[in-house]
């Protein structure tokens, strides 16, 4: 089962960076990411509703949710979005495949792992292969530059989508379903968005084209409702740091795609930075040894404070209530 969620987590989430090039045109990015996270929170609401799975949280709890909603179903999509219009959507994956590094430093600071010789090294690959890629780009950085706004954005959005994985792991270490989660986390990332969508999208709020509207069914039922349930479920089982080696895998999946639909070129220096960074990321996740920190979860106040209530969220036993290391997924 877990390499099924491994196989359709890296397959769903390696083609959205080629998906979202189909909502770049007349319509406002924030409005195409109010629409794709509106929609998928509506199924997985659905769906919860339809099997009668609890759906009444505390205010405390929808406080989580919204602050997974701003970091991972909003501000960083925006980031993305944004790059992908600078520069290609194989390039974007691969800054995004760093992720895996600091989901380590974020598990060192919110859950105590010690950092090892190998994740060090390994970080140091990937990052040299980064410069490699991108160093015709290094080379005239500047925020005027085109390719290099691509570059602040990507990284921007990828250090805003770790902090959402910290708050995901906690809110699912204290008994939290991923649909529920999920759900109302993309809810509130829709609802953030909407101010900004009415906003900028005044020229268009919507293409009549099926270049737009598959791309965007595509991004909500494969790329979000799918996807990051995988991914999320992934996390659950496994744990963040080897549900974390489908990001590794992303940039394969993105730059194949690429060759075949936006004509990327390949060089000698695109090869090498990109095995240079799969490497990195690879002697990252095969550190034999790590230490933890056993730190028990606890349930929020007013949840443990009546436990007669109704609206308390169910742990399920078969996943410990126990912080999880935050994962790298996504756009």
């Amino acid at each position: 089962m877990n390499a099924v969620l491994y196989v359709v987590t890296v397959l769903l989430w390696g083609s959205t960076w080629l998906a979202i090039k189909g909502q770049l045109g007349s319509v406002h990015p924030t409005v195409s990411i109010a629409y794709r996270f509106a929609l998928a929170s509506l199924m997985l609401l659905a769906f919860a509703r339809a099997r009668g799975l609890p759906l009444r949280y505390p205010l405390g709890m929808h406080g989580r949710f919204a602050l997974m909603g701003v970091t991972m179903f909003s501000a960083n999509f925006v980031c993305f979005y944004f790059a992908e219009q600078h520069i290609a959507a194989a390039l974007v994956s691969i800054i995004f495949a760093m992720s895996l590094v600091v989901n380590m430093l974020f598990a060192r600071l919110f859950f105590c792992r010690t950092l090892t010789t190998s994740m060090m090294v390994g970080g140091a690959v990937g990052l040299t292969g980064i410069v490699t890629v991108f160093w015709p780009e290094f080379e005239k950085i500047g925020l005027s530059s085109g390719s290099g706004q691509g570059v602040v954005l990507s990284v921007v959005g990828t250090l805003v989508f770790c902090s959402g994985n910290v708050v995901s792991a906690k809110t699912q270490a204290v008994g939290i379903p991923v649909i529920q989660g999920t759900g109302y986390a993309m809810a509130y990332g829709a609802l953030v968005m909407a101010p900004f969508a009415l906003v900028y999208g005044h020229d268009s709020y919507f293409e009549s084209t099926w270049q737009y509207t598959g791309s965007l069914f595509y991004l909500s039922v494969f790329g979000s409702v799918l996807g990051f349930g995988a991914y999320l479920t992934l996390l659950g089982r496994v744990g963040g740091e080897r549900a974390a080696y489908a990001m590794v895998l992303f940039p394969i999946v993105a730059l194949l795609l690429s060759t075949f639909f936006e004509d990327f070129n390949w060089t000698v220096r695109d090869l090498t930075g990109v095995v240079l960074t799969l490497t990195g990321n690879g002697l990252v996740l095969a550190r034999s040894t790590r230490d933890r920190c056993e730190v028990r979860a606890q349930a929020p106040p007013d949840v443990a404070a009546d436990p007669a209530r109704t609206d308390r969220p169910s742990v399920d036993e078969s996943h410990p209530a126990e912080p999880r290391s935050a994962p790298s997924s996504s756009e």
